[in-house]
């Protein structure tokens, strides 16, 4: 009975819609507050400042935080318009405001799931074979982000989904969607980009939601951890389903029952055979009711496992700081300690208090001093990244550089090259998928450089070209043709429009003379886009600062 009961309130908590008991009485309200968060990360930062002798740098300026947020929550920088409403905008809680506002932008579901489904199925973005299985899950995803589902449900919905393995053809296994769970053909994605395969399946959940690479002892004990090879088989015999052919044989220590086929494998040129356990040592009550998968779910879910809170929480400071706490964020170990450890303990417990609800998480570090710093470099304490006592520079993704330079210019893009398919693949007549697969790269964002080819296609390619030619190019005709602005108006609305700040006084004497010394309109409209070229190939516009 416990476990049925136990197993309607996974159902209920996962698949909206689906009654239970708890729908009796409203759910409690989360504990943990933005300025809470915020309160966190700023104590533990500022006595870390002052134990160190770092001096943190200056609060970001409005033009610098808003080009900042909207590349960080809707993946492109502010148009102009935008930009200039922030500025004028005398509001003092003007920053929390614009935050709410870009929650509710279609584009902030759109680039989280995209750099969520970059991150949690990294080959489908490197490899084409893949890429299809990627564009399924990241359709669950934008929806999960879209409704802000809490991060523990979104991650119990990728664990119980109903999966119906319907044969194998040589060694690739194919998933059937169910026809009575209409998000199972969006999930059964993520199941397929890891082969179908138990071992596969798990590595990637140990690695995602645990922080820890299981894989690394999948075919001999960790040489660097305390993590063995049957551990590794341990875990992944909660996927063991993902057998289409499985070669299980009776086990005197196997539990029988209902479950007995899906929750053992055998260890490759072994002869044992493992049962599913916890990464923690514990091993789940096996019933009649739950499979493997809802069992992991629970576990794994669980506001008080440290494992899965705190390597949320650290996976999102990683996306708005450019590295995390701990960093890489699924290696923990003695060659790879938090760089604020306290901090990233006592993140996860607040994200957990929070009811695992992103948003708030999310405004929390926003609202924090750290990441309102700015990037500019004051002193030499502020040089260490994992410092964060001064913003880190965040090199653009290939997606964000072209949103941004769409916001920019304004060009008017193919609404059906928007569409993932039709980004993935080059084709000569759409640019977004000519920038997408030139600029891809694994780097980290606070590593990342500019090769040869990716330089020679922002000065010379056709498109930034044909966007910088002011008789082509939108936003760049109509700032030229405004009535009544005179030179200098003109080259600091070209500074917002690019780099979303206006030029400092030497910038803009050196630009606006440049313009003028052209000569006749028909030249000083050419100028203007020389200008307008320049600082779209500028490093400045590259980053994320």
């Amino acid at each position: 009975m416990f476990a049925r009961l136990r197993f309607a309130a996974l159902i209920a908590l996962a698949v909206p819609g689906v009654a239970s008991a708890a729908d009796i009485a409203p759910p409690p309200k989360p504990i943990m507050t933005a300025d809470a968060i915020a309160g966190i990360i700023d104590r533990h930062l500022a006595a870390d400042w002052q134990a160190r002798g770092i001096q943190p740098t200056a609060p970001a300026s409005d033009a610098e935080f808003c080009r900042r947020v909207y590349l960080d929550l809707v993946g492109r920088a502010p148009k102009v318009s935008e930009l200039r409403a922030f500025l004028d905008d005398t509001e003092p809680k003007k920053r929390e405001t614009l935050v709410e506002k870009l929650f509710t932008l279609p584009s902030h579901a759109s680039h989280l799931a995209a750099v969520t489904r970059a991150a949690w199925l990294p080959q489908t973005v490197t490899n084409q074979q893949f890429f299809f299985f990627g564009s399924q899950f990241e359709v669950f995803l934008r929806k999960r982000y879209a409704e802000n589902t809490p991060a523990d449900l979104t991650v119990r919905k990728l664990l119980i989904t109903p999966l119906r393995v319907n044969g194998a053809n040589g060694n690739q296994r194919f998933i059937q969607a169910d026809p009575n769970d209409p998000e199972s053909q969006s999930l059964i994605g993520f199941y397929q980009a890891n082969e179908v395969k138990p071992e596969n399946a798990g590595a990637a959940i140990s690695r995602l939601f645990l922080g820890v690479k299981l894989e690394c002892a999948q075919c001999h004990d960790h040489p660097f951890a305390p993590y063995t090879k049957e551990q590794f088989w341990e875990f992944a015999a909660f996927f063991a389903e993902l057998n289409a052919l499985p070669n299980r044989r009776p086990s005197d220590t196997a539990p029988a029952g209902p479950q007995a086929d899906k929750n053992r494998l055998n260890i490759p040129n072994t002869d044992k055979q493992v049962i599913a356990k916890f990464f923690d040592g514990t091993s789940p009550e096996w019933n009649e009711v739950m499979n493997p998968r809802q069992e992991l779910a629970i576990w794994l879910t669980k506001p008080q496992n440290p494992y899965f809170a705190g390597n949320l929480a650290n996976r999102m400071w990683a996306h708005f700081f450019g590295l995390g706490i701990l960093d890489p964020v699924d290696e923990p170990g003695e060659n790879n300690q938090p760089s604020h450890p306290a901090l990233m303990e006592e993140l996860g417990r607040a994200f957990a208090a929070a009811k695992f609800d992103n948003r708030t998480l999310m405004r929390g570090i926003i609202r924090s001093r750290a990441y309102q710093l700015t990037s500019k470099l004051s002193h030499p304490t502020q040089t260490n990244p994992r410092s964060f006592a001064r913003m880190n520079l965040k090199g653009l993704t290939p997606a964000q550089l072209f949103d941004t330079l769409v916001a920019a210019t304004g060009y008017r893009e193919n609404p059906q090259f928007k569409n993932a398919q039709f980004a993935f693949f080059p084709q000569a007549n759409n640019p977004r998928s000519l920038f997408l697969n030139r600029f891809a790269s694994t780097d980290k964002p606070t590593e990342a450089s500019t090769t040869i080819l990716q330089a020679l296609m922002l000065m010379n390619g056709d498109f930034v070209d044909s966007q910088t030619a002011s008789e082509r190019a939108e936003i760049l005709a109509a700032i030229f043709e405004i009535p009544g602005w005179d030179t200098k108006k003109r080259v600091e609305t070209v500074f917002l429009t690019a780099l979303a700040r206006m030029p400092s006084p030497e910038e803009l004497e050196k630009f606006a003379s440049y313009v003028d010394r052209a000569g006749a309109d028909d030249k000083k409209r050419l100028a203007l886009g020389d200008v307008f070229w320049v600082l779209l190939n500028s490093p400045e516009f590259l980053f994320n600062h």
